[in-house]
């Protein structure tokens, strides 16, 4: 398959199980067909299989002898994600790699979802904290790797503890950072508690950077009748090469972040470009939004009570 600039090197991964949310299009197709290529048994849960078969039947074209398992699973529903862990642990097989990679972005109104949470904090954080509870005995199998894609938007903002829910006010892209610093806070405390009683699991971060996807784009579901002006500039700029990555170049820090030998747990993977929204992918920094073991602390706390599942001490 052709390689794509800056490109990483992806390791032989026959044998391996990796479950990957948000596969069906995107920079998670991008992610797909690179896990699937390099020997990976990929397993994609999606919230519409119908777009998840053509997913699939995209990832063959590219990838023949592809391995891919195809699973219903909302993250919008904490009963869906728990039918889907039963159905992993039913199975069996070890999970050697997670990427936590779906979402969604600024609906124009709050929305919540089936459980009653302002839908970003619920579909990016919370529906992947129940993804790790019922996985767990999995991961631990597995020595795996967990690799949670946060955004370059969460290197500003903070947890709205006062109101997480957003009922009393709604401001759409401060809920979107609070949803990735809640997920990167409780990806780096995983990585923390997974050392301390040797779970054998190590947690990293990656993010994107800016590219042209169907985030900002025209959702109907979200409420969002057409593009944003946003992504009408990020897909201008990126068809000129300025400055902002590709599809393909935005899928490449969450590969590396999962498989490189060398990627580290505990540590936040980007691309290195200016304001590191586009270029090659390297280690950055961690946001000042995510340095504090207190605040991890407590959202790790936290999601356990909103999600009704306790992880073990041991």
């Amino acid at each position: 398959m052709a390689r794509a600039p800056h490109d990483v090197t992806v390791p032989d991964l026959t044998g391996t199980r990796a479950v990957l949310t948000g596969g069906s299009d995107g920079i998670g197709l991008r992610i797909a067909t690179r896990l699937a290529a390099a020997g990976a048994h990929l397993v994609l849960p999606v919230r519409n299989v119908r777009k998840g078969e053509a997913a699939v039947v995209t990832i063959r074209a590219t990838v023949p002898d592809a391995t891919v398992s195809l699973h219903a699973m909302d993250l919008d529903s904490l009963e869906s994600v728990a039918a889907f862990g039963d159905a992993m642990r039913s199975e069996g097989d070890p999970v050697h790699l997670l990427v936590n990679n779906a979402g969604v972005m600024t609906p124009p109104d709050r929305q919540t979802t089936a459980d009653g949470f302002e839908l970003q904090l619920g579909v990016n954080h919370l529906g992947h904290v129940a993804l790790v509870s019922h996985l767990l005995p999995l991961l631990r199998e597995g020595r795996a790797r967990v690799t949670s894609q946060v955004s370059i938007a969460a290197r500003r903002g903070s947890i709205h503890w006062d109101d997480l829910n957003w009922e009393r006010s709604y401001d759409g892209m401060a809920a979107y950072r609070q949803s990735k610093i809640a997920l990167g806070l409780f990806a780096l405390e995983l990585q923390r508690r997974s050392a301390a009683a040797g779970w054998g699991i190590t947690s990293n971060l990656s993010h994107p950077g800016v590219a042209p996807t169907s985030l900002l784009s025209a959702r109907a579901e979200l409420g969002r009748g057409d593009d944003t002006r946003a992504v009408r500039v990020i897909r201008w700029l990126s068809a000129r090469g300025i400055l902002v990555g590709t599809p393909e170049t935005a899928a490449l820090p969450a590969l590396y972040a999962a498989t490189a030998p060398d990627a580290q747990p505990g540590r936040l993977y980007g691309p290195q470009g200016p304001g590191n929204v586009g270029g090659r992918p390297g280690e950055q920094a961690l946001y000042p939004s995510l340095r504090s073991q207190d605040e991890a602390r407590r959202v790790w706390q936290t999601s356990q009570e909103l999600v009704r599942e306790t992880f073990p001490a041991r």
